[in-house]
């Protein structure tokens, strides 16, 4: 299960954090320490359980919930607060639940437990592999392993790069990779590519004052679009 914990209190995250493992040991749990920090882990990462505080310091947990909504519907989120009253704007919000601070361990335990019995009971969600039409085969590949995705030059189908060096070839156009990825931490960095913003490894100058970038996995450079480079930036916080 993976799980995100928000929090602009480091004592209240480590706590949190803590408590977390406490009840599920095998967790994979990421931490953010202010509201940037947060739309960073968003954007890159996908989550079953968000746990985020009201107020975090440079904006409100409101604004992250609904990032996260947008992102992941089918997340739980939680919300954390040391005031009873949010309780009521938690549900307003259509956040899954609250919890107090102090933290109780009870409560932590029994979100936990309601929340962990309705995720997958599989580590691989079928969100998780992406189906790959090709020569009348149908590839099943994991979405994590999918490094960046490039036109084949047809104009008909796509090229789909893996961190291991693997290539698929794919029947379908960019359009509908771009789609069936949206809030799975990619971004079309040029109408002919498609690239997993966690693996970028580094952006350099290009031809004619533009920009290229390399990702994981490969060293073949990858031109960005003059109108995505402010974009690109944004969301990669540099």
């Amino acid at each position: 299960m993976r799980i995100a914990v928000i929090d602009d209190e480091k004592y209240s995250r480590v706590e949190l954090i803590h408590q977390i493992r406490q009840c599920l040991p095998q967790a994979e749990i990421q931490e953010a320490g202010n509201g940037v920090q947060a739309m960073a882990l968003l954007e890159k990462e996908t989550f079953h359980i968000l746990f985020i505080d009201i107020h975090l310091g440079d904006m409100e947990g409101t604004t992250v919930a609904a990032l996260a909504r947008r992102l992941m519907p089918e997340a739980k989120i939680v919300f954390a607060t040391a005031y009873s009253e949010y309780a009521v704007t938690a549900f307003e919000l259509g956040v899954d639940n609250y919890i107090l601070k102090p933290f109780d361990p009870a409560r932590i335990r029994q979100v936990l437990e309601q929340y962990s019995q309705t995720a997958s009971p599989s580590p691989l969600r079928s969100e998780d592999r992406l189906a790959i039409s090709s020569n009348r085969h149908t590839i099943l590949l994991d979405v994590d392993d999918i490094a960046y995705i490039e036109t084949d030059g047809s104009g008909r189908g796509c090229l789909l790069h893996t961190l291991s060096g693997e290539e698929y070839t794919g029947n379908s156009p960019m359009s509908e990779y771009e789609s069936r990825l949206e809030g799975r931490g990619f971004y079309r960095i040029h109408k002919t590519c498609l690239v997993r913003l966690k693996y970028i490894q580094d952006i350099f100058p290009w031809n004619n004052s533009s920009f290229a970038l390399r990702v994981r996995g490969s060293s073949s450079p990858l031109p960005i679009g003059r109108d995505r480079v402010k974009e690109l930036r944004r969301r990669l916080h540099i």
